[in-house]
């Protein structure tokens, strides 16, 4: 799938990954009795990661001057305390950055730009899902399963939740990823996330093959995840299944281990899982159809009139392609938990569809705690009949766009009101 253009160095590093738990892997095959769990079973803590004092820039980075839809000035753990930004407002307003930039004085910042306040609008899931959590709707007794990259096991967004973590793929002693932290508190994170109080199932694996020759992608690891989150899921009681797995990749046919992950979360499906991920449409079926939604990093999350195409897809969609029969969630514009420290968070201007799968989730977790017998077939023509549909304006005329998720409505809808 398509994901931010800062993702690619650390996905470089990724490849670098190699089988570590072969426990993990020979219980996901299915060949013998499974092994009882006690929970939480965390089978290792990875120390925080040393992405940290990546040095004093002399100007600010540029991704792409030429493309608007594509712009990302990634200041993550850089000194730019020695520039002067004060004219430079444009450019701060694609910025991703976290706890470990260092800014200039506030004489040498643009008017009226306050980092520490984007960080803390990205923190909030938005679309009014707050106002759920106060009523108790907070995913409380539903698991969440997510497969992704080596997490910071220990941080506050989610570690008092984590009931299991396990590797397949993952070299020894690898540090946590960025990818892996994000997800995970997007999903259930405690003050980011959408369901705050769900349970978090972690199984982190790599989709290449480190060894061969251009690390080739395989999808058999993943596969091997998703029937070992079956596995665990026999041993759990019936008030605290797992009724989710966010998966922020996609495969097709053509890819190495792809007829084994489509067996696989064809077998989630039929234990009554929703399996959301980039290849939702195949694994469910074409009504399914997910993408993201963008935001100014200024702009109340919590007002859908806040939302905008997704930068993915903006171009396109001023150019009148439709997207109509797409359900929208967040990506854009998100703070989430830093694989740098186990209190650090980190905000990301641009977010991929990694962002908006882990928000479905949280949110089908939600509807699960109102309604245990909600189905994925259900929830998302639910979702997709209580979406709002707002218009947005471009070069002087309006566009539709729509359908955004409305979590507020879905439960309503789930509870007859």
């Amino acid at each position: 799938m398509r994901t931010l253009p800062l993702f690619l160095l650390l996905l470089a590093v990724a490849c670098l990954g190699v089988c570590g738990s072969a426990a993990a892997a020979t219980a996901a095959s299915g060949e013998h009795t499974p092994v009882p769990i006690t929970f939480p079973k965390i089978d290792r803590h990875p120390a925080a990661g040393d992405y940290g004092r990546r040095g004093a820039l002399e100007e600010l980075p540029r991704e792409d001057e030429e493309s608007e839809w594509s712009r990302d000035v990634d200041l993550r753990a850089y000194d730019v305390s020695g520039l002067d930004l004060s004219e430079s407002l444009d450019d701060l307003l694609w910025a991703s950055f976290d706890d470990d930039t260092v800014w200039p004085p506030d004489e040498r910042m643009p008017a009226g730009l306050d980092w520490q306040h984007i960080m803390e609008l990205g923190k909030d899931p938005g679309l009014a899902v707050g106002t759920l959590h106060e009523r108790g709707i907070t995913g409380r007794g539903v698991g969440v399963a997510i497969i992704d990259q080596v997490l910071l096991t220990k941080h506050e967004e989610y570690a008092d939740r984590l009931r299991l973590y396990e590797e397949i793929n993952v070299r020894p002693g690898t540090d946590p990823q960025m990818h892996g932290a994000a997800v995970a508190s997007i999903a259930v994170g405690k003050t980011v996330g959408v369901a705050p109080e769900a349970d978090l199932y972690f199984i982190a694996s790599w989709t290449f093959e480190p060894l061969e020759e251009g690390h080739p992608r395989t999808f058999e690891y993943y596969a091997q995840a998703v029937r070992r989150i079956l596995e665990v899921n026999e041993q759990l009681p019936e008030d605290r299944k797992i009724r989710v797995i966010s998966i922020s990749v996609g495969w097709n046919p053509s890819q190495k281990g792809a007829d084994e992950m489509t067996a696989a979360a064809q077998e989630a499906v039929e234990a009554g899982m929703l399996v959301v991920c980039s290849s939702v449409d195949d694994v469910h079926g074409p009504d399914f159809k997910l993408l993201g939604l963008g935001r100014e990093p200024l702009d109340d999350p919590n007002a859908f009139e806040s939302c905008q195409p997704w930068h993915h897809v903006a171009e396109g969609f001023y150019r009148g392609a439709p997207y109509t029969d797409f359900l929208l969630t967040p990506s854009d514009s998100r703070t989430t938990a830093s694989p740098n420290g186990d209190a650090e968070y980190v905000f990301y201007r641009q977010g991929g569809l990694s962002w908006s799968i882990p928000y479905a989730a949280g949110v089908y977790a939600l509807a699960a705690q109102v309604d245990p017998e909600i189905t994925p077939k259900r929830f998302w023509s639910l979702a997709m009949k209580t979406g709002r549909t707002i218009d947005v304006e471009h070069d002087g005329k309006k566009f539709p766009l729509g359908r955004i998720i409305d979590p507020v409505a879905l439960i309503k809808a789930l509870q007859g009101e």
